[in-house]
């Protein structure tokens, strides 16, 4: 598939194994948006959008102990290296830490290494996420690619349940319900939920029956975990998010052009100060 995928002329819409770094690259010919991309031109601008496409960013250590977390969750993914040295401060320790990125391969200090494995166990403690991720009852890291009115939009499932249902596992500051509320719209995990869903439908690989659930588990002991899915009005909002999102992409890939913000010459204190002084 890596090969086919890279050199077609044109992509056959579908769910294909393949790895992270080649999906993140995007392997459409001209360009795919995909659900992070989709947050970014609602939340930001076009501008902000077509800089992080030009510019990958470098590795970041909240990402990659999620990413760690995420490999023993779902055993799928890079492979965990210990680098047993309390600093990496040294030209040693820095070459070799580069060498293990450079791999592909996630570098880690013992005691995060301990925490990654700590967070797994304690999820296979809990009971419903246990289930929604058993191992056997689905398949990893699946990236789904398929067009949308001239519009070629790319997921990749972290869980594809064999009975159609998608999973997403996320690490988490809190789990306190007012926290991941804030978190929620913060990282637009409603639009999230339904441009996946969007993807597991329109290849078919999704039961429109069965409720996408995030699966968020906190970074620090006991490394507590909740199962949630978004409510009815989260949902809604999420695609019409999503919606301006695409409508956005095309025209600014027609036009060739990615504006900033628009201009705003007086601004406003947030609603609830206007509030307070009503």
């Amino acid at each position: 598939m890596t090969a086919a995928v890279e050199a077609a002329a044109e992509v056959e819409p579908g769910l294909y194994d393949i790895g992270a770094e080649l999906y993140h690259r995007d392997p459409i010919p001209g360009g795919s948006l995909s659900s992070t991309g989709a947050r970014t031109l609602v939340k930001k601008c076009p501008a902000a959008f077509k800089w992080q496409l030009d510019n990958p960013q470098p590795y970041n250590k909240a990402l990659e102990l999620g990413t760690a977390a995420h490999k023993l969750v779902l055993d799928d993914g890079p492979e965990l290296v210990l680098v047993d040295a309390e600093k990496w401060n040294t030209d040693a320790i820095k070459a070799e830490v580069a060498a293990i990125r450079a791999a592909g391969d996630i570098p880690l200090k013992r005691h995060e290494l301990d925490q990654v494995h700590a967070m797994a166990a304690a999820l296979r403690e809990h009971e419903e996420a246990a289930s929604l991720l058993e191992p056997g009852s689905g398949v990893a890291e699946q990236s789904a690619f398929w067009e949308d009115h001239g519009v070629w939009r790319r997921a990749r499932f972290d869980w594809l349940r064999n009975d159609g249902q998608i999973v997403d596992y996320k690490t988490a500051r809190s789990c306190r319900r007012e926290d991941l509320e804030k978190a929620f719209h913060e990282h637009g995990y409603a639009q999230q939920q339904e441009w996946y869903l969007d993807g597991g439908l329109a290849l078919d690989v999704a039961d429109p029956e069965k409720p996408f659930q995030f699966v968020l588990q906190e970074k620090e002991p006991p490394y507590l975990v909740v199962v949630t899915t978004c409510d009815p009005m989260a949902r809604g909002i999420g695609r019409h998010l999503n919606e301006v999102a695409l409508n956005t992409y095309a025209i600014c890939r027609e036009r060739g052009e990615w504006p900033g913000y628009l201009p705003n010459p007086m601004t406003a204190l947030p609603a609830w100060v206007e509030r307070q002084y009503a």
